[in-house]
């Protein structure tokens, strides 16, 4: 009996190589080589920039007053948008993963919009509602509401481009995860609180950190709403990215970088942290 050979190889003159290790060495190179160009080139130029003039004038670009208020400005809208984007994303996706009713299809489109819709097209919307020419905007000036062009109106913004991250993480896991540890507690007498804060908030934990790292990452990153609603009043309604935008203009190179950096730290951050996070899902199974 002749043996055939496996189809994954090819003779090359006295030996063979497999096709396969070759395919799989090619995309680990395409895909490392893919990385280097567009992310750590980036990232290498971003550190190499801002430290180009030396150590002080890169301290002294962060200490700057208008950078210190672009700081404190992304760190309190972020404070605000992440803990309410957690609340939302646990309630809709509990809704979502445990209950059926009528419309759960239209919630689950309606969530995803932001994936959909440009952050720019976001900012005119919101800006279309409650500026002075807004639909509620004869309204809020009598009231003497300001929405736009000051922080209420970043925080809306942030929170509209970044509310699907947490609430797509849990929907996955909570539907793997299915009902039966819930209704075995409520069987045994547990309430809707003990329920929740025993059996299914200790459940998706691992899957709520992973959304709030993303969002968290995202509402300081946000740029393109923000830039709308803001105004760009420096010291005022300037994120750490439009504070970036507006050096970069005034051709203050090395501290447009030096403030960049940071945003480059906190992408290095969260990359760690997600990496973690995934680590530790796994291990839980």
């Amino acid at each position: 009996m002749i043996a055939k050979e496996p189809l994954n190889v090819k003779r090359v003159g006295a030996g063979r190589i497999p096709l396969a290790p070759i395919r799989k060495w090619l995309l680990i190179g395409t895909a490392l080589g893919f990385l280097g160009v567009f992310i750590l080139i980036p990232l290498l130029v971003v550190f190499t920039e801002a430290l180009k003039k030396g150590i002080e004038l890169y301290f002294a670009a962060l200490k700057d007053v208008d950078a210190l208020a672009a700081i404190k400005l992304t760190l309190m809208t972020a404070a605000i948008v992440v803990p309410l984007n957690a609340i939302f994303g646990v309630i809709a996706a509990w809704a979502i993963a445990k209950f059926e009713f009528k419309g759960k299809n239209i919630l689950i489109t309606l969530i995803d919009i932001p994936f959909a819709v440009s952050p720019v097209i976001a900012g005119l919307v919101f800006v279309l509602l409650f500026g002075s020419q807004g639909v509620f905007g004869p309204f809020l000036e009598t009231n003497n509401i300001k929405i736009i062009f000051s922080i209420p109106g970043i925080v809306l913004a942030t929170i509209f481009v970044t509310f699907p991250f947490v609430v797509r993480e849990l929907i996955p896991m909570m539907q793997e995860q299915g009902s039966e540890e819930e209704e075995a507690a409520i069987t045994l007498g547990a309430s809707g609180w003990q329920m929740f804060f025993r059996v299914t908030l200790p459940n998706m934990k691992w899957g709520l950190l992973y959304g709030l790292i993303l969002c968290n990452a995202r509402a300081m990153g946000e740029f393109g709403a923000v830039s709308v609603v803001s105004g760009h009043i420096r010291g005022l309604t300037n994120t750490v990215p439009l504070h970036v935008e507006i050096l970069y203009n005034e051709y203050h190179f090395s501290a447009a970088f030096a403030v960049a950096s940071l945003l480059a730290l906190l992408a290095l951050v969260t990359l760690v942290l997600k990496s973690l996070v995934e680590w530790k899902t796994r291990k839980n199974g």
